[in-house]
């Protein structure tokens, strides 16, 4: 027992797992992942490298004084294990072993820049740790590499492939020791259906609603859009787009395509991004009422758990996060690419459960600009390399295809997509058969006050203005005798959402109701207002709003009214006003030419496409800095802003749980639908006035109830925010 190389030690029947017995499982599962895009042996090495590090004296005193056995192992305080297996593959393999030894060397803490991981690779192997050279192949496949046509493109993928091998290990490392460590929580994974199996239940809910729904044209017209889906679903693995205008049924039309395409081309999952929180759940649960709640995973992140300093309490929340060994994956934008782009093991560990997979866009057009080159060469790499089929679905398609070469700085131009197959042919003018409203924009400015007059003279009204700032000004001119409501991110998630939910029941009772919202609504919000009024945006903001208005086509032709204030917009928001403003103003604002025209212009006054700058920090393969480049790349710019938990509801118990239990997954997530995100400059002014409690590691409370307004969410001192926050 004493000369047994220890990997892990089950204190609940004193169990040991031996350091061979986890790397060969581990390798097994690791090439297991990686035989999905060709590189099988290439995930068995690391496998069989990345804990000989364990054999270290000093590793083995450390694990058997901690588990309290008797040791005559006698190696010194170093207990590092990592850099062990990578300083081998790099000795071994020389350049090739880059791709895995920068994995080997991060599985633990992470992927490295490049200094720093030289700097590791330089500790000389411990003279006890035995040589594995003899049963290593001598040189590594290179299938896939292949694959890869010239020298630009291969330093466009690389990085994304050694992601990709360190997904497979940290995601294999984390199950083997699962099933050791705790094998009852281990045998309930696996347990979700195929997507052979789901492809009945979403017939048959089709079935159901075509039986019920009365023959209207419009029915008959998204009966239409679903069978040209069923019809182009079998076409080859790629890019794809659904252009269809609100109304069309895009939703379940694009789960046609999904769920044939992937069984024509055995892909494993479904994974949908949708750009906003706020409908994540709604539209997980439409999924889940088809498929079931046990093989549809709702996954995003409005809670950090890297941010929790105790690595105990940290691991535990990591072991509960799933991998998205699931069927069907609804995710956010930001999951999904700051995922792809990340550095940290609980990030990646879900990379190889993307391969072979349909990834369906929602409101595609909501794609941050400053980072859309390293997103679109991203999904790029994943179509090539790790057979990923891309949906685009959206009203307002943006300007994807071919080359952009008209923009300022130096990120001047856009390197596009070479093919996109858009499912939708355009002789069948969808955005006129579907053309519910009329555009009626105002060039002269109006105040708060004469926007206010405007709004209280319709029956039922819906104003969306682009700050929180304006929502509560607004608001506040508003009569409060009748149904007026508030909606913006100053209110927590679950206050959003019992709002919304007041906001239908009138609708549908057909009760007078005006609301003045931010642009949090104007996305994926099944809503349905004879007007809509809209301050100045870009061209697709303005047509998501106008999808808020005579959804359902109750009325011939219902007006959106485009109104201005003196002020003008700034920052992004201001760019895309200036864009559309550029347009001929007889435009047919919904025809798909006149959106590419917009985003042509839209583009020309981007200062950058790449503001993480990828060009230097990943894609020279000597240079790799996967750190510094997930530290950029930040899909929501939340510098200068603080998320605090609101006194609402029972989010005062919640906390109690927390101090008392510490956090947990399913705590963390409850306590998130209680969170607002406001400025620093905010929340040092209640910090102040001694309004904020740190509960625990950066987990801030506001927990005076008068700070929270049932009307209008949280409350600062004397001023509301000035800036533009991310919807």
């Amino acid at each position: 027992m004493d000369r047994i190389i220890i990997s892990h030690y089950r204190e609940r029947d004193e169990a040991i797992q031996s350091n061979e017995d986890h790397m060969m499982a581990v390798a097994s599962r690791a090439q297991g992942f990686a035989n999905a895009f060709g590189m099988g042996e290439w995930g068995r090495m690391l496998g069989l490298l990345h804990d000989k590090g364990k054999e270290r004296y000093s590793f083995q005193e450390y694990i058997r004084d901690a588990i309290g056995m008797p040791s005559n192992w006698r190696g010194g305080e170093d207990k590092q294990h990592a850099f062990v297996g990578a300083v081998m593959a790099q000795q071994i393999y020389k350049r090739e072993g880059l791709l895995l030894s920068y994995p080997l060397m991060g599985h633990h803490a992470g992927l490295d820049d490049y200094g720093d991981y030289e700097k590791k690779c330089e500790m000389p192997i411990p003279e006890e740790v035995t040589d594995l050279q003899e049963v290593l192949p001598l040189a590594m496949p290179k299938e896939l590499l292949s694959r890869i046509s010239d020298g630009e493109t291969l330093r466009r993928d690389m990085h994304h492939i050694v992601r990709m091998l360190f997904s497979c290990l940290v995601d294999a490392d984390y199950l083997d020791t699962e099933a050791f460590m705790q094998p009852d929580e281990a045998a309930l994974r696996g347990k979700a259906a195929t997507l052979a199996e789901l492809k009945p239940r979403l017939d048959a809910h089709l079935d159901r609603l075509a039986a019920s729904a009365p023959q209207t044209a419009l029915n008959a017209l998204r009966t239409q859009i679903q069978q040209q889906c069923l019809k182009l679903s079998i076409g080859e693995a790629g890019f794809y787009s659904l252009t269809v205008p609100t109304g069309g049924g895009k939703t379940l039309s694009s789960l046609v395509w999904a769920i044939n395409h992937a069984l024509a081309h055995d892909k494993r999952r479904i994974i949908i991004a949708i750009p906003y929180t706020s409908i994540i759940e709604q539209t997980a649960q439409i999924l889940a009422s088809i498929f079931g709640e046990e093989n549809v995973l709702e996954h995003h992140s409005n809670f950090d758990i890297e941010k929790i300093k105790d690595e105990e309490r940290r691991e535990r929340i990591k072991l509960a996060t799933e991998n998205w060994d699931y069927p069907i994956v609804v995710t956010t934008n930001v999951q999904l690419f700051e995922s792809m782009m990340s550095n940290r093991p609980s990030h990646c560990r879900k990379l190889h459960n993307i391969t072979n997979s349909v990834l369906i866009f929602d409101e595609v057009q909501t794609l941050p600009l400053e980072h859309l080159q390293p997103i679109i060469d991203s999904l790029d790499t994943y179509v090539r390399l790790f057979g990923v089929s891309v949906l685009f679905t959206t009203a307002s398609l943006p300007a994807l295809r071919g080359d952009i070469c008209w923009g300022r700085g130096t990120g001047n131009r856009l390197r596009g997509i070479k093919e996109i197959r858009e499912i939708i042919p355009s002789e069948w003018q969808l955005h006129d058969r579907l053309r519910r409203v009329q555009l009626n924009i105002d060039r002269e400015a109006i105040t708060t006050e004469e926007l206010a007059a405007k709004l209280c003279q319709h029956r039922q009204v819906l104003c969306i203005v682009n700050t929180r700032r304006e929502a509560k000004e607004v608001y506040e001119l508003l009569p409060q005798e009748g149904l007026t409501l508030h909606l913006s991110r100053m209110m927590c998630p679950a206050h959003v959402k019992q709002t919304i939910a007041r906001m239908k029941t009138a609708l549908q009772n057909n009760e007078p109701i005006l609301v003045i919202a931010t642009q949090l609504i104007e996305a994926g919000v099944d809503i349905d207002f004879p007007v809509v009024y809209r301050q100045e945006a870009g061209l697709d903001s303005v047509l998501q709003a106008a999808g808020r208005c005579n959804r359902e086509g109750r009325h011939s032709l219902s007006d959106v009214f485009v109104f201005r204030f003196n002020k003008k917009p700034f920052g992004s928001i201001g760019r895309s006003a200036d864009a559309w403003k550029n347009l001929p103003h007889d435009s047919d604002w919904f025809a798909p030419e006149t959106m590419t025209d917009y985003f042509v212009q839209r583009y020309s006054r981007n200062d950058d496409f790449d503001k993480a700058d990828f060009v230097s920090l990943l894609y020279k393969p000597q240079e790799w800095c996967f750190e510094s480049a997930a530290q950029a790349f930040r899909m929501i710019d939340d510098q200068g802003t603080c998320s605090v938990v609101v006194n609402y509801e029972d989010s005062t118990a919640l906390i109690a749980l927390l101090k008392a239990n510490g956090p947990s997954y399913a705590l963390m997530k409850r306590l998130a639908q209680y969170s607002v995100n406001i400025h620093q400059r905010d929340f040092a002014e209640l910090a102040k006035a001694g309004l904020i409690e740190e509960v625990m590691d950066g987990i801030y409370f506001v927990p005076d109830r008068e700070q929270y307004r049932a009307d209008v969410g949280l409350v600062t001192e004397n001023h509301w925010l000035e800036e533009i926050l991310t919807i």
